[in-house]
């Protein structure tokens, strides 16, 4: 059995981690953190998870990494830096949740989150950890970037499209829609139910920290520099992402063969699914699951492409590729404790 520990187990992403991880075959949960929670039961926090004794402990490196051979981190920004290159020199796996081993160019880094990197070296060393595009690296790492919730949502839907010439690479852009769930469980006005319930807003417009991430990854992959429009919403729902994404046409498409080009980028993975024409995704169908739903559109009038993506954030978005990397790094059947049966509507 892997021994795993989880570092920063308090919040939304921390706790539906240990929720899959109680149920994976092949993994023993030894520790779980929380300073703020420290010596109380994890049921007292978590109702629903009285399948396990264990109690929050402490944020001390020195006692943990004795504890556990693979580490998910959950923590703060500027805080993982720090807790990474430690388990790292230790010798242990590490799934990092935050955005400090994303960014490979350390300015961009430091301009975007207004922190500086301590551990440019590391980056280097940290693999981006989408399965879907970098399978072949993440059996090797010892170091996974979790991704964002957001950038999960676009990459998958731009994938298959971006770099190909009928595309017009500059004209993207992504309108996504999140729950609350996005934000963190720390409390803050603008998410108390008053405030949300009944409403939707857009936020961070053209400052929101996953667009560069997004931009990276698109221009890794299409090998020329991109940049996109991307605008977050908040919705009065739990959890859940919802991605439209717009493409200008630079030369005439036929929609079956884009279909046909998405089903074949896809049809060996097990948690992407490309629906049928006309069917669209919804956060519902995937609430609760790993899955990303994935939906192509072609709008003759504009000549445009729009691919509708949905993700469950806590899961795709975080927790589910969390277990996701990890099954690859360690060598386990990529699914292992990812297909249970989502909860009814």
């Amino acid at each position: 059995m892997l021994k795993a520990a989880i570092l920063g187990g308090s919040g939304y992403a921390g706790s539906e981690l240990l929720r899959l991880l109680l149920s994976h075959p092949h993994v023993e949960v030894t520790a779980v953190t929380s300073e703020r929670s420290a010596g109380t039961k994890i049921v007292d926090s978590f109702l629903h998870l009285r399948n396990t004794d264990l109690k929050f402990e402490p944020l001390d490196l020195k006692t943990l990494k004795e504890k556990a051979d693979l580490f998910f981190l959950c923590l703060p920004h500027k805080t993982s830096q720090e807790a990474v290159a430690a388990l790292h020199k230790a010798g242990k796996k590490v799934v990092d949740f935050s955005a400090d081993y994303r960014i490979k160019n350390v300015k961009v880094y430091q301009d975007w989150y207004n922190t500086s990197h301590n551990f440019p070296a590391l980056l280097k060393k940290a693999v981006y950890g989408l399965p879907e595009i970098y399978r072949k690296q993440i059996k090797k790492a010892s170091i996974i970037a979790n991704p964002g919730c957001y950038p999960t949502s676009a990459i998958l839907a731009l994938a298959p499209v971006i770099g190909k010439d009928f595309i017009d690479a500059d004209s993207i852009i992504v309108d996504s829609k999140s729950g609350t769930s996005g934000a963190g469980r720390s409390p803050a006005q603008p998410l108390m139910f008053c405030e949300v319930n009944e409403s939707v807003k857009a936020y961070a417009v053209t400052t929101h920290r996953h667009t560069p991430e997004i931009e990276q990854e698109l221009s890794a992959i299409s090998k020329k520099k991109i940049k996109i429009i991307f605008t977050p919403h908040l919705m009065p729902i739990d959890r859940g992402i919802l991605s439209t994404i717009y493409i200008r046409l630079k030369k005439k498409v036929n929609l079956p063969g884009v279909q046909k080009l998405y089903n074949e980028f896809y049809k060996d993975e097990p948690f992407v699914r490309v629906l049928n024409n006309g069917v669209y995704p919804t956060t519902k169908a995937v609430k609760g699951t790993n899955f990303c739903d994935l939906s192509v559109f072609h709008d003759k009038r504009t000549q445009s492409l729009i691919v509708v993506s949905a993700i469950d954030n806590l899961l795709k978005g975080a927790s589910g590729a969390a277990v996701q990397n990890m099954n690859i790094m360690c060598g386990f059947g990529e699914t292992a404790g990812l297909l249970a049966s989502p909860p009814s509507p």
